[in-house]
């Protein structure tokens, strides 16, 4: 399984703005967005308007205006960016519908699909973006050592 590059761009675009919002009492605009995580300008745009649809951001316009986190980055995890784009992560269509499966209860592979979505669903849920800043600062400093 891989994450739709749209949703590796939305991460990123999350992440700016995690961060972003530690320095800055500004909304970020998104041609900076753009230019450091390197989006696609016209991409991101998109993705933009599906993360403020989610509820993950907010957006303004005019000379003041840009992007923003709607909630703090504690409160925001992988899970929830991914499938604000993604949508619902799934393994296998057997693990959201069983009777899709040609060899019903019989089959040895359901189970370990369901417990492997779990996990995964799990880990990414824990994953939120206070903790990304600081495994990204943790790298920086140990760079820099």
């Amino acid at each position: 399984m891989q994450i739709t590059r749209q949703a590796d761009y939305a991460l990123r675009a999350i992440l700016y703005l995690a961060r972003h919002e530690l320095t800055s009492n500004e909304p970020a605009t998104t041609s900076k967005i753009a230019k450091e995580k390197l989006i696609p300008p016209s991409f991101l745009a998109k993705i933009i308007s599906q993360l403020q649809i989610s509820g993950l951001i907010h957006t303004s316009r005019g000379a003041k205006g840009g992007v923003s986190l709607a909630r703090k980055p504690e409160e925001i995890s992988l899970l929830d960016v991914v499938e604000a784009i993604d949508g619902p992560i799934s393994l296998n269509e057997c693990t959201k519908d069983p009777s899709c499966c040609l060899f019903g209860d019989s089959c040895p592979l359901h189970e370990i699909w369901c417990e492997t979505q779990a996990e995964m669903v799990a880990k990414l849920s824990a994953a939120t973006f206070d903790k990304l800043l600081e495994r990204e600062q943790a790298k920086i400093r140990k760079a820099n050592s």
